[in-house]
């Protein structure tokens, strides 16, 4: 994966603040990379809809974890434990407004 550079991660910030659907979409994106088997992309998307929005210290008081906990989380060497995953993307989805659902399909 390469990296982003910091005046990508500011325009997403930026977006993320005034456009409400962007922000709901990042966050299902980002969901959608994991539950497709696509774990380093979406826990890159989550990093950023993360920093865009609630920020890592303001997360780690909702989490009762550690910042830095959580950035390792959701950084490239990351394996969160499932417990803690779906806790956050739950509060996420909260503060969103939305709730994201698992629906199955056929596959062609």
């Amino acid at each position: 994966m390469m990296a982003l550079t910091k005046g990508f991660k500011e325009t997403i910030q930026m977006r993320a603040q005034r456009d409400s659907a962007f922000r709901k979409a990042l966050l299902q994106e980002g969901i959608e990379c994991l539950l497709a088997g696509d774990i380093d992309t979406g826990k890159a998307v989550l990093r950023d809809y993360i920093n865009a929005t609630i920020g890592f210290e303001e997360l780690s008081k909702i989490c009762d974890k550690s910042s830095k906990s959580l950035m390792r989380m959701f950084g490239p060497q990351g394996n969160p434990q499932a417990s803690n995953l779906f806790a956050v993307i739950s509060y996420l989805q909260e503060q969103e407004g939305i709730h994201l659902e698992v629906k199955a399909r056929r596959v062609a």
